[in-house]
């Protein structure tokens, strides 16, 4: 049986980063999770090569994930793998192949069997000593293993996800992640999914919604080397701005802290992609790789935001919206029908 996590009604949200100087990938509280690096995925003849083998070779996924797990090693930050494993018990007596569409295709092409070939590990994606193994996930969030327990445990606040499959596993994963309160970043190039349009709508689409950042391997290795107070998610003069998807923007010519009624932003200038000059405010960038930023906004809708002027302190009251202790009803008409427990 799966383990679930008790559900607390009071738990306020929160974004557990929040106090930590703003480093993107700072040591001691970021982990990399790893998730299905199995030969079922990632081998020829595992029982789902042949719908995956086309993104494999898009972006040389297996190479892409070596080298992130190889750099985060380096840098001490640990790996954590999320494989799947399934038994007779899980079909038999919990019937998972009634659960979703998903569970169904697992099931009928015997794909990650416990003690199989399929569902052990590629070899040139082999666990060492160090890491850690999780107990299996049955469907597609990885949450629903011991991983939220080792998390805790570490004291781990920023997951970088890899692996597969980008819209199913990796994409669950991250949303669970994202509304414990976690920093997620998604590596793009060590992903892989069981069709080319899946894995683009994954990572151009969703996964720049419901994390902070889709970078490449490379952009991932260059933040991890700046292990100084040089990797501090600053924003300087010629910087190159990118989007949440990993899409351009265009180049800092101006960066403004907070003072007086002005909140802090950087200037992107109009030019050939946007037609005005755009303000983005600067608690909305979140990691730098190099000489390039990120904010948690997708390149695609950066145009619909409202960025068109400089921000003001005002701006940003009006956006946090009233005091708790000020709200009769949280819907206007309504409040919320909150179950209690009776002796």
């Amino acid at each position: 049986m799966e383990q679930r996590r008790p559900h607390d009604p009071n738990q306020k949200a929160t974004f557990l980063p929040k106090n930590e100087g703003g480093l993107s990938f700072p040591k001691g509280t970021t982990a990399l999770l790893v998730i299905d690096p199995v030969n079922d995925f990632l081998s020829e003849g595992g029982a789902a090569y042949e719908l995956t083998k086309n993104t494999l070779k898009l972006h040389n996924m297996v190479d892409h994930l070596q080298k992130t797990i190889a750099g985060a090693r380096a840098k001490g930050i640990p790996v954590l793998f999320g494989p799947m494993a399934y038994t007779e018990d899980d079909y038999a007596d919990e019937q998972l192949q009634k659960r979703s569409g998903i569970n169904r295709m697992m099931f009928e092409n015997k794909m990650f069997l416990a003690d199989s070939w399929g569902a052990d590990f590629h070899p040139d994606i082999q666990p060492q000593a160090e890491d850690i193994v999780l107990l299996p996930h049955k469907s597609c969030d990885v949450f629903r293993s011991d991983l939220p327990e080792h998390l805790e445990r570490m004291g781990i606040t920023h997951l970088v996800i890899a692996g597969m499959a980008a819209n199913l596993c990796c994409e669950s994963t991250a949303r669970h992640a994202m509304e414990d309160g976690y920093d997620v970043t998604m590596i793009k190039d060590a992903m892989g999914a069981a069709s080319i349009p899946e894995y683009e709508a994954a990572v151009h689409l969703n996964l720049p919604l419901v994390s902070n950042a889709v970078i490449t391997t490379e952009e991932f290795l260059k933040a991890l080397e700046a292990s100084t107070p040089a990797n501090m998610v600053d924003v300087r003069e010629g910087d190159t701005v990118k989007g949440s998807d990993n899409g351009e923007i265009g180049t800092v010519e101006k960066v403004v802290f907070t003072e007086g009624g002005t909140d802090g932003y950087i200037l992107v200038p109009r030019g050939m992609i946007f037609k005005t000059d755009t303000y983005i405010p600067l608690d909305a960038i979140t990691k730098r790789s190099g000489n390039e930023v990120f904010v948690n906004v997708p390149k695609l809708v950066v145009g619909s935001m409202p960025w068109k002027e400089v921000p003001t302190r005002e701006d940003r009251a009006a956006k946090q919206g009233p005091p708790a202790g000020n709200v009769e009803n949280l819907y206007r008409s309504r409040t919320a029908s909150v179950l209690t427990n009776r002796v």
